[in-house]
C-alpha cells in the first residue's frame, strides 16, 4: 500500500508537469505580461503568483487562519487541562470488608483508569441517602451486593458505570474463590490467570489510531474542499462582475487565466493546511496531549493524496460555475448543487468509520471521483483495499479530472465575457452545438 501511495504522488506530479509543458508549447510566443512577478515563469505561473499574493494579503485569509488556529489550540489544550483533574470514585462500604476484598476494589478501579476512595457507612439506609445526595458514587453492602443510584447499562461509558461492571465481576470471582475454600496458593494462581492470546489472519492497525486518523482526515478534506472551492467560485465571479477579467484577458488566454487561478488558490489552501497540521503537532507535543497519539501515517498520507486529487477535480467545476454568475446572490444557487456530492461522500464516510466495516456501495464510491476523496482514505484505514485498487482509483480520478478540466475551460471561455445576467448552462451547450 505504501508503494501505491508513492506511485500516486509521483503520478500526480508527473501529470501536472506534463500538463504545464504542453500548455507552454501550445501557447503562442508573447511578451511577458505584467500580471505578476517573482520566481515563477509563464503566464499560468504569473496568474497563480497573483492569486497567492491577493489571498495571503486579504483580511479574510488572515482572520480565518487565526480563528482556525485558535480552535485547534482549544481542542488540544482544553482536554489536556481537564485530564489532569481526575476525580476519585467514592465507594461506600456497609459492613465488614476484608483486606483482600479491599485490594480487589482498588485493583478494579485501576483497571478502568480511576482511583477509588472508600467511605465507611453505618448502615444500608445511610448508604442509600449518600447515594441520592451524590456523596458516594456506589455502595458495597457486606461485600455481596453493589447498590447504585441509577441503573447501569452495558452501553454506559461513564467511569462509574465501568467501575460498577468491573466490581461486579471481580467481587463475584472473589466470593466464588472464598466459597470454594481454595488455598492461598490456588487463589493466587486463579487471580493471576492471563487471557488467551487472539491471533488474526489479516494484520490491521489499532482501532483507536485508525478511527482518530480517519476522522481527522475526513474533517480536513471536507473543510478544505468546501472552503477553497468556494473561493474559486467567488474569485471568478468577482473578476467578471468588476470587469477586471476583460483587462487580464488582453494579456493571457482564458485557459491560462483559469488554470492560474485554480493553481494559485490551491497553493494557498495547502499552505494553510500545512500550517495548521504543523501547529497542531507542535502544540500537542508541547502540552503533552495524546489527541494525535497513535495517528496512522499510512492513512494520513493517503488522505493528503486525495485532498490534492479532490481539489484538482472540484476546482475546475467551481471555476466554470463562477464564470456563469455575475452577482453575489447567484453564488449560493450555484454552490449548493455542486456541494451535494461532497456532503454525500462526507456523510457516507463518517457512517462507515463509525460502523467499522465498509459496504459494497461504499466500496464503489471509492472509484467515483466526486466521492473518492472521502471513501478511499477510509478504506485504507480499515485495511479493506489493496494497493492496485488504490492505484486504479487514482488513475480514474486523474483521467476524469483532465476531462472535467477541458469541459470547464470551454464553459469558462464562452461565459466569462457574457454580462448583464446569469448565463444558463443550456445556452452554452446549444451555442456549441450550433
Amino acid at each position: 500500500m505504501k508503494g501505491a501511495i508513492i506511485l500516486a504522488i509521483v503520478a500526480v506530479f508527473v501529470a501536472v508537469r506534463l500538463w504545464f509543458r504542453w500548455r507552454r508549447r501550445a501557447s503562442p510566443t508573447r511578451p511577458r505580461s505584467p500580471i505578476g512577478s517573482g520566481p515563477f515563469t509563464g503566464d499560468v505561473a504569473l496568474v497563480a503568483a497573483r492569486e497567492v499574493r491577493e489571498r495571503i494579503r486579504g483580511r479574510i485569509f488572515r482572520v480565518g487562519t487565526l480563528l482556525i488556529l485558535l480552535v485547534v489550540a482549544a481542542a488540544i489544550v482544553i482536554p489536556t487541562i481537564n485530564s489532569g483533574k481526575v476525580q476519585a470514585e467514592r465507594v461506600g462500604v456497609v459492613g465488614a470488608l476484608s483486606t483482600p476484598l479491599r485490594a480487589t476494589v482498588v485493583a478494579s478501579g485501576e483497571s478502568v483508569g480511576t482511583t477509588v476512595q472508600l467511605v465507611s457507612e453505618t448502615d444500608v439506609s445511610a448508604a442509600r441517602k449518600d447515594l441520592r445526595s451524590g456523596r458516594v458514587d456506589l455502595a458495597i453492602v457486606d461485600g455481596r451486593e453493589i447498590v447504585v443510584n441509577k441503573p447501569v447499562g452495558l452501553a454506559d461509558t461513564s467511569t462509574t458505570a465501568e467501575l460498577v461492571l468491573a466490581l461486579s465481576k471481580d467481587l463475584g470471582v472473589a466470593e466464588a474463590v472464598e466459597a470454594a475454600h481454595l488455598s492461598p496458593t490456588q487463589s493466587a494462581r486463579l487471580s493471576g490467570a492471563k487471557a488467551l492470546p487472539v491471533a488474526s489472519l489479516q494484520p490491521g492497525a489499532a482501532k483507536g489510531a485508525t478511527h482518530t486518523t480517519s476522522l481527522v482526515g475526513l474533517i480536513l478534506v471536507f473543510v478544505m474542499l468546501t472552503q477553497y472551492n468556494t473561493w474559486v467560485l467567488i474569485g471568478v465571479m468577482e473578476e467578471k462582475s468588476s470587469r477586471v477579467v476583460e483587462v487580464i484577458l488582453a494579456a493571457v488566454r482564458p485557459v491560462q487565466l483559469l488554470a492560474g487561478k485554480v493553481l494559485g488558490i490551491g497553493l494557498v489552501a495547502f499552505a494553510q493546511a500545512a500550517l495548521i497540521v504543523v501547529f497542531a503537532i507542535v502544540l500537542a507535543k508541547a502540552v503533552g496531549s495524546d489527541l494525535l497519539h497513535g495517528t496512522a501515517p499510512l492513512v494520513l498520507v493517503s488522505t493528503l493524496v486525495w485532498l490534492v486529487l479532490g481539489y484538482a477535480f472540484y476546482s475546475w467545476v467551481y471555476a466554470a460555475a463562477g464564470s456563469m454568475a455575475e452577482r453575489q446572490d447567484q453564488v449560493q444557487s450555484l454552490a449548493f448543487p455542486l456541494s451535494l456530492p461532497i456532503i454525500f461522500g462526507y456523510i457516507m464516510a463518517l457512517t462507515t468509520v463509525g460502523a467499522g466495516s465498509p459496504s459494497t456501495f461504499f466500496q464503489v464510491l471509492a472509484y467515483l471521483p466526486p466521492t473518492a476523496p472521502f471513501a478511499m482514505p477510509v478504506l485504507v484505514g480499515l485495511g479493506a483495499v489493496a494497493w492496485w485498487q488504490f492505484a486504479a482509483s487514482v488513475v480514474v480520478s486523474i483521467v476524469c479530472t483532465v476531462g472535467v478540466a477541458r469541459l470547464a475551460a470551454g464553459i469558462y471561455q464562452r461565459a466569462i465575457l457574457r454580462t448583464g445576467r446569469r448565463v444558463q448552462l443550456r445556452e452554452l451547450f446549444s451555442r456549441t452545438a450550433g
